[in-house]
């Protein structure tokens, strides 16, 4: 993917909207370190050329688009969204979620006591500067905890080297048939991308893990998932997950976005379908031989995506790795694999963030008037706010959908 001279580092994180999810609650937006949204905006680019025009974004504003819905702001070490904290550990910092129900009682076991919903937060704190990255990273992923350890330094690079981005020739994906196995924001955004270019989406859920977005902000579900097929389908079912097989040998591409022994418990290898000519996204938040798990904010927090003050570090945006790996997503599935060829793209969160990091400290922000502005070196550039798209009416209940998909393509239950 080559890089356009008109794409400026400072500019596209001024009007991706992120400046204003950044920082204290009560000091000034931050430029974030780095060229993610300027990734974000070449990735925009690579969709619309690959699309006609069909899908007209620009990726640098879809980073801060969730918190344009939900109204989330800026507040310093913990995420827009509250469920995430940056913690002092012996060594650095680590990232760490706690957004699902089960999660304070993983994070007691943890730290190898009981903790209540109001204690859980000083007492991992506690436990955490007590031990090391390393120390929590191993624990975290055993227990399946959604974070990991800041990363620093050569750390980065590291992490780095293991990024894709789209190369070749773009290819349009009017017409495809895309099934989506993914939830939250990554995956259904690169779903999305590929809708808007034409493709046609079936979004397949179980009865037992239904997308736990649809108990979510709801203009940004519909937003996501407007116009989209939805089908679930019980993989513990014999007839069910015949159907469910069949259904994904009729796809051209598959986003996946868990890890992989999900897939494979229902007999699904992404490696048998690539080998008939499908095209496979895989987005997990370290890589398909990693078991770590993570969310948007933590994964690009240890990936080394941060920003500091005196009192310490803080989240940059609103779970930026999310929208990142989304738009990286779509333009993987919109690259050329060749006649008859099907291609497995292995995409890490936590690399493609890694890979945005590096080049000379941003500038700080400062108010003309009631507007925040930033000095580049062509001029002054306001800070622009988070903005969204308008979304679809659609509210796709689920399953809606999965007598008709069956039909259609053929598929008896």
């Amino acid at each position: 993917m080559s890089s356009h001279a008109s794409h400026d580092p400072v500019r596209d994180w001024a009007a991706s909207g992120i400046p204003h999810l950044t920082g204290r609650s009560d000091g000034p937006p931050l430029i974030p370190p780095g060229r993610a949204a300027t990734l974000a905006r070449e990735l925009g680019d690579w969709i619309r050329e690959a699309s006609n025009g069909a899908a007209d974004i620009d990726g640098a504003t879809l980073l801060a688009e969730r918190a344009a819905l939900t109204g989330h702001s800026r507040h310093g070490d913990l995420t827009p969204g509250g469920s995430g904290r940056l913690l002092p550990a012996d060594d650095g910092w680590v990232a760490v979620s706690s957004a699902r129900p089960d999660d304070p009682l993983l994070l007691g076991a943890l730290i190898g006591r009981e903790v209540t919903e109001d204690s859980v937060w000083p007492a991992v704190a506690e436990w955490t500067s007590q031990h090391t990255r390393a120390d929590f990273d191993t624990r975290a992923t055993l227990l399946g905890i959604a974070g990991g350890g800041v990363a620093h330094g050569d750390e980065i690079a590291g992490q780095a080297r293991d990024a894709l981005r789209p190369n070749g020739i773009p290819r349009s994906v009017d017409g495809l048939l895309v099934v989506d196995f993914s939830a939250l924001w990554a995956g259904p955004l690169c779903a999305h991308l590929l809708g808007l270019a034409g493709a046609r989406v079936v979004k397949i859920e179980t009865p037992q893990r239904p997308d736990g977005a649809r108990r979510g902000d709801q203009d940004f579900y519909r937003l996501l998932h407007g116009g989209h097929a939805s089908v679930v389908l019980d993989p513990t079912l014999h007839v069910e997950r015949a159907a469910l097989e069949r259904l994904v040998a009729a796809a051209d591409i598959v986003i996946e976005a868990s890890r992989p022994r999900a897939l494979r418990g229902f007999g699904l290898r992404a490696e048998d379908f690539v080998a008939s000519g499908t095209t496979w996204i895989s987005i997990t938040a370290a890589g398909r031989d990693s078991d770590r798990i993570g969310f948007g904010d933590d994964v690009a927090a240890s990936a080394g995506l941060v920003t500091e003050d005196d009192a310490g570090l803080m989240f940059v945006g609103d779970a930026i790795a999310d929208p990142l790996s989304g738009l990286t997503a779509a333009a993987l599935a919109m690259c050329e694999p060749g006649p008859g060829r099907g291609a497995l793209w292995d995409l890490s969160m936590r690399a493609t963030v890694a890979s945005t990091l590096g080049g000379p400290p941003p500038p700080p922000a400062y108010r003309d008037g009631d507007q925040w502005v930033v000095d580049t070196d062509s001029g002054t550039v306001p800070l622009d706010p988070p903005r969204a798209r308008a979304g679809s009416a659609d509210t796709a209940p689920s399953g809606r959908d999965t007598n008709s998909v069956l039909a259609g393509l053929g598929i008896i239950r």
